[in-house]
Parts: C-alpha cells; sequence; structure tokens
C-alpha cells in the first residue's frame, strides 16, 4: 500500500460559512505537500512525506484557505433526483417523469426518463439504471477498442470512485466510474481508450501517449479539458 496511515480529523476549517475536516495522507514517495478539496466538497485533504509534521500540513491548508474557498465555490451543490427535474445521460438533460402508478424500473422516453413507485427511494432506482446504462455502455466501448488494440477483452467493473474516472489492473480488469455515463459520448470514450492503453503500456510515456491517440477517434485534449471544467458536475445529482 502506499498510504502508510489515514490520520485522524485533527483540524477542521471554515470555507464560504462551511465548516469542513482536514483529512490528512502520508504517502511514501511524496516529497511535498499536496492540497486539495474532495471532489464532492466534503473534506479538504493533504497528502505529505513521511518527514513533514501535520501541524505544518494545517497551517499550510489555512494559509490557502481563499484558494480553497474559490474551488469549493466551483462544486456545484448537490441535489438529490426529484420528480420533474432534470437528470444528465450522455450529455443531455432529461426530465424526470414520475407518477406513482409508474412502473418502478427506469424507462427512458424521448427526452424524459419515466419512473415509478414510492418517491422515497427514487434516488436508489434512478442511479441503479444510470449504473446498469454505463456498464452497457463501458462494454461496447471496451470492445471497440481492444479490437482495434488488438488485444484479448479483460472484464470490466463499474467504479463509484470520488477522484478516479478510470483503473486498470495488471491487464486483469478495468474499472470505470459509473458517473461517466453523465458526460458525453466523446468525453466516456476517451477514458475507456485511455484505460485500454494502459493494457499496452501501463505509464504515461510517449510511447503510450501515441498508442492512445491511434486508438481514440477524437481529440483526446477536447474531452480532457471538458472533464477538468465539468467532472465535478457529475457529482451533484446522485450520493
Amino acid at each position: 500500500m502506499d498510504f502508510l496511515r489515514r490520520e485522524p480529523l485533527s483540524q477542521e476549517i471554515e470555507l464560504n460559512g462551511e465548516v469542513l475536516p482536514i483529512v490528512l495522507r502520508r504517502l511514501k514517495q511524496a516529497k511535498r505537500l499536496t492540497l486539495r478539496l474532495a471532489p464532492d466538497g466534503s473534506e479538504v485533504r493533504i497528502t505529505l512525506p513521511n518527514w513533514a509534521r501535520s501541524s505544518e500540513a494545517i497551517a499550510f491548508a489555512n494559509s490557502r484557505s481563499e484558494w480553497l474557498a474559490q474551488q469549493l465555490a466551483k462544486i456545484p451543490r448537490k441535489a438529490a433526483p426529484r420528480p420533474g427535474g432534470t437528470v444528465l445521460y450522455r450529455g443531455d438533460p432529461l426530465t424526470i417523469d414520475w407518477s406513482y402508478d409508474a412502473p418502478r424500473r427506469p424507462k427512458r422516453v424521448e427526452d424524459k426518463i419515466c419512473v415509478g413507485g414510492p418517491e422515497t427511494g427514487l434516488e436508489k432506482r434512478l442511479k441503479g439504471w444510470f449504473e446498469r446504462q454505463a456498464l452497457s455502455l463501458f462494454e461496447g466501448d471496451m470492445a471497440d477498442y481492444v479490437k482495434r488494440a488488438e488485444l484479448k477483452p479483460v472484464p470490466v467493473a463499474l467504479s463509484r470512485a470520488q477522484k478516479r474516472w478510470g483503473s486498470c489492473s495488471e491487464k486483469e480488469r478495468i474499472r470505470l466510474n459509473w458517473r461517466l455515463v453523465q458526460a458525453p459520448d466523446f468525453v466516456r470514450r476517451s477514458v475507456v481508450a485511455h484505460e485500454v492503453t494502459h493494457l499496452v503500456y501501463f505509464d504515461h510515456s510517449p510511447a503510450f501517449h501515441a498508442l492512445l491517440g491511434e486508438l481514440y477517434e477524437d481529440d483526446i485534449a477536447d474531452a480532457d479539458a471538458w472533464l477538468k471544467k465539468h467532472g465535478r458536475s457529475l457529482y451533484a445529482n446522485f450520493g
């Protein structure tokens, strides 16, 4: 394991009127302090080298409070899906058409997603539908790219990670964040192509990027820019 330990919450910081915990994680290979917000804005995270003092990390976070507040302001506030609201699917908004007497299993009908049953549990049913759609799309994307790369397919699994869109486990399995089903197709496919390329090059060397450019049909820079700008918004609708 890279992380030696997750230290107890030792400090809180106030940002834009909200009090967030500061979480410290020590990383064997870290050479400096690294500061970031959790993707959902729930905590401030600091990775630090073995030699760094916790008090220094806390002081570092407080010294960057203005920057952290600006980053927090950019994170969309979470709002559970509700009848009449909208959710993103493959880059397009779908209106939630809910009726108690309708079938519980969600179904897309043009620009709506129709769903029934008790309003309690609506989010869970919708999330299940999104995850099923995500897995189906990922499997199709994977089939495309392993064929282009002349590779054997590997199992695909869904990830619920808070900060990673995809991961490749030493040619044994590729995990992809189900929330990508909310993004436009070219964005989702860029992540799949990226992970398939890792089946050949388990690094980010020039050879890796050259192969990725051959496999991926669109502009990888555009897809990366979309995720950088809008990625956090994909965490807004579901817990």
